[in-house]
C-alpha cells in the first residue's frame, strides 16, 4: 500500500500494520456526512476519484476476498459495477411447521437460497451518472437501474464473510481476532 489519504473531520488515527509493496492501492477515507444515504455517500466522493474504476465498501463486514481476483473479474466483463456475492446464513433456526403447529423439522441457522451482497464492490466512474443527492439509496434505484441496463455483475466469493450489525456479532468477531483465529486476516 503506497498511499493512504485521510479526509475526516475528527481526531482519527491510521495505523499501518505492514507495508505491502506488491499491492498498489490508494486508500481514501472521506467524511460523507451523518445524514447521507449510501448512494449520496458515493456521489460525495466523486471529486476524489481520478481513475476509471474504484472500490467501495460499507465497512460493516469482514471477509477474506481476494481483491486481485475481484479486480480481474471486474476488468474482464467491462460492466459498470461488480458486487461481491456471498452465500448468506440464516441468523435463526428454521422450523418446518404443519397446520396444527407441530414442528416437523428444525434446521439450525442453515444456508439460505440465493446470494447476498457482501458490501464490497468495484464501480466504474460512470456510476456517478446513476446517483442523485444525499437522499439517494445505492441499493434501491441506482443498483436496480444498473441491473436493468445489464451493467451489474456479481463476483462469487465462497470464502469467509461475516457482517457486524449487532453487538453480539461485534463480540464474536473481536473474540476471533483476540484468539488469533480471524479468517479474514490474510496478511502476515
Amino acid at each position: 500500500m503506497k498511499n493512504v489519504r485521510t479526509i475526516v473531520g475528527r481526531q482519527n488515527q491510521i495505523t499501518y500494520h505492514e507495508d505491502h509493496q506488491e499491492q498498489n492501492f490508494k486508500v481514501t477515507l472521506a467524511e460523507t456526512g451523518w445524514e447521507s444515504m449510501t448512494g449520496g455517500r458515493v456521489k460525495r466522493i466523486e471529486k476524489y476519484i481520478d481513475c476509471d474504476n474504484f472500490m467501495v465498501t460499507y465497512g460493516d463486514g469482514v471477509a477474506d476476498v481476494d481483491i486481485n481476483k475481484l479486480v480481474d473479474f471486474h476488468k474482464s466483463h467491462g460492466k459498470l459495477a461488480t458486487l461481491t456475492a456471498v452465500q448468506p446464513v440464516s441468523r435463526y433456526g428454521i422450523l418446518q411447521v404443519d397446520g396444527e403447529g407441530s414442528v416437523k423439522k428444525f434446521i439450525e441457522k442453515p444456508l439460505l437460497d440465493g446470494v447476498a451482497s457482501a458490501g464490497y464492490m468495484i464501480l466504474n466512474r460512470r456510476i456517478f451518472d446513476y446517483l442523485g443527492g444525499d437522499d439517494c439509496v445505492l441499493e434501491e434505484e441506482p443498483l436496480q437501474r444498473l441491473a436493468e441496463d445489464g451493467q451489474l455483475m456479481a463476483y462469487r466469493h465462497d470464502g469467509f464473510f461475516f457482517a457486524m450489525d449487532t453487538y453480539r456479532e461485534y463480540k464474536y468477531l473481536n473474540e476471533l481476532w483476540d484468539n488469533g483465529e480471524a479468517p479474514w486476516k490474510v496478511w502476515e
